[in-house]
């Protein structure tokens, strides 16, 4: 049964007990790497040797289960691994373990996407709310790459089951990209999706697929034989377009024509593409790129349909050439009634939390809002409108790049330019104008799992340029400068090519060092560079500390909302795919759409 299993209190209670352990260990993820050497931060925060710290980080990924300690480590006077006195880290092993008792899995506040799902289905099964229609079966790694087909395909079956819980056929999609969501929920569920992205880019190649999707789909049904899943995958003879008859548009397109109708010759290309990603699925091998991105295009609604064999009309008995001529009539009567909204709408917009979304979309009902790693503030202005907007009757929002989120207490006062900030979004959080820190949320979107595999953090790159931080320092008087270096260690050579380009990109003077003297403070820091190692591994081990903290925040948020019924933290995806893996879920008290 679907319920509010964690009450608000609980929750409060965990916020405490996250921010008592953040408030000691914050100065490590608030630590900028770029001054490393500059302010000596190894000396200053940690009391043990970075060789300690690794083996640690190491030994501590293959443990299990629950922490043995809980509060305070062992020696008197030290708190979560840290002197009291000297506030440095002296005990590796209980700040790892605080660390994952402190993390939302450690906290034990999440549910699985399984046991979502169940709640789910049980309730509509008991509401009686009926089954959103679903569309044709789509295996969403044959467009897409495997993460994304993974974030996709997991999501939106939970927001399929949302719309379901809450009887409504619409979804508001806010940050929706290239449309891979907003696409695959009407294609596999019959749902009709706004999809609300500020970049025009994003919005007009959408629109421009699902133009294209209409002539596209004529030339799919003509052969959709050749790929039917069941039957033996063959890849289409070009030949078949051999001896057809070419022209163009009026757009200036090459068009190809045949007793089916005409058919252009990008439209050509895409279902060649098609065939080959087909091949490629029944071979269980890789389709090629340039394959998968054709296929990509042509992505829209309806995209996939099946005919009967083509039956000449001259063996067709008259009775069933006028059934024929009027399922047509009727066919193109209800195309043209749904032209001006296809099933999947793309729509450009600047959302915020006071965005008024029936003057986007005028035939907008009751709908599903959603987010798939919504950026910065747009993940807490999802939320907000949640709350705000009566049409709104669920959310599910997978949030991204905390380093993005706006804080409303600062101290510098600078991240906030505007009156509603993105954290904290609780008021509980609020009355304590709690703050964590640009670096510290930066922090946050480092991914753990990943890094245990070894998967993650480049040290080198990161060396370069705490090292030219400091030639900075010691060489020139503007090393505070808002000038960045940019991405100038992918193009450079060695260590002294990297200063060299870096020096042209800041417009300083390079003829001040030789390449000797720069090759100098390379060789002196090299030796220290396991120490950088170490402390990067400590920010990666509290990244989920944080990120757990910003999380809460979301959920204490919806908990104080009296319209708000059912509220949850849950797991969509797998961690090493997907890193940023939490939805906030809401859903809100109506009597019309659900009883609980």
């Amino acid at each position: 049964m679907l319920s509010s299993s964690k009450s608000l209190t609980e929750i409060q209670q965990k916020i405490n007990e996250v921010k008592r352990f953040l408030s000691v260990t914050l100065s490590i993820a608030n630590a900028h790497t770029v001054e490393f050497y500059t302010h000596d931060v190894w000396k200053r925060l940690v009391a043990v040797p970075p060789e300690e710290v690794l083996s640690a980080v190491s030994s501590c990924g293959d443990q299990k289960g629950e922490p043995q300690h809980k509060g305070k480590a062992g020696q008197a006077g030290n708190i979560f691994g840290f002197c009291s006195h000297t506030n440095r880290l002296v005990d590796t092993h209980e700040l790892l373990q605080m660390a994952r008792a402190h993390s939302l899995p450690g906290l034990g506040f999440c549910l699985s996407r399984d046991e979502l799902l169940q709640a789910f289905r049980e309730n509509v099964s008991e509401s009686g709310a009926p089954l959103v229609g679903t569309g044709a079966e789509l295996e969403p790694d044959e467009f897409m790459n495997s993460k994304k087909a993974h974030e996709v395909q997991s999501m939106s079956e939970v927001v399929a089951c949302l719309a379901r819980c809450c009887r409504v056929k619409q979804v508001i999609d806010v940050g929706s990209g290239k449309g891979y969501l907003s696409s695959f929920l009407s294609l596999q569920y019959g749902l009709k999706v706004y999809g609300i992205d500020s970049s025009s880019t994003n919005t007009h190649g959408a629109q421009e697929r699902n133009r294209k999707l209409k002539k596209f789909s004529r030339a799919y049904q003509k052969h959709s034989k050749a790929v039917r899943p069941q039957e033996e995958a063959t890849r289409l003879p070009l030949e078949d377009f051999k001896n057809i008859e070419t022209g163009t548009n009026g757009d200036g397109d090459v068009l190809y024509g045949d007793e089916a109708g005409i058919v252009s010759q990008e439209e050509r290309k895409v279902f060649v593409g098609l065939t080959d990603v087909h091949l490629a699925v029944e071979q269980h091998s890789e389709p090629n790129p340039q394959t998968e991105e054709l296929f990509l295009s042509a992505l829209a609604a309806d995209v996939i349909q099946t005919t009967p064999p083509r039956i000449p009309p001259s063996q067709l008995s008259a009775a069933e050439r006028e059934r024929r001529k009027r399922e047509n009539l009727e066919r193109k009567a209800l195309n043209r009634s749904q032209s001006a909204s296809a099933v999947f709408s793309p729509l450009t917009s600047y959302v915020t939390a006071d965005t008024e979304l029936r003057e986007l979309i005028n035939e907008l009902e009751d709908a599903v809002m959603v987010g798939l790693h919504t950026c910065g503030d747009l993940a807490p202005s999802t939320l907000r409108m949640f709350v705000a907007k009566p049409e709104l009757a669920a959310v599910c929002s997978v949030g991204c790049c905390y380093h993005l989120l706006s804080e409303e207490f600062d101290p510098a006062g600078q991240e906030c330019s505007h009156s509603v900030c993105g954290f904290p979004l609780s008021q509980y959080l609020r009355e304590q104008s709690w703050f964590c820190g640009r670096n510290a949320r930066m922090s946050a979107c480092l991914a753990l799992e990943r890094v245990s595999l070894s998967q993650g953090i480049q040290m080198e790159s990161l060396f370069y340029r705490a090292v030219l931080h400091v030639i900075l320092r010691d060489h020139y008087s503007s090393y505070k400068s808002e000038k960045r270096v940019g991405n100038v260690y992918s193009k450079a050579k060695s260590f002294v090519d990297y200063v060299r380009r870096a020096l042209r990109r800041l417009e300083l003077d390079e003829s001040k060092l030789s390449d000797s003297d720069i090759q100098d403070y390379q060789d002196t820091y090299r030796p220290r560079m396991a120490e950088m190692h170490a402390f990067n591994m400590l920010k990666v081990t509290l990244a989920p500390c944080i990120e757990g903290l910003i999380l809460l925040d979301r959920l204490c948020y919806l908990k104080e909302q009296e319209g708000v019924w059912f509220s949850a933290l849950v797991q969509l995806f797998d961690p090493l795919l997907s890193p940023r893996c939490y939805a906030v879920i809401g859903l809100k008290t109506n009597g019309n759409r659900i009883t609980h």
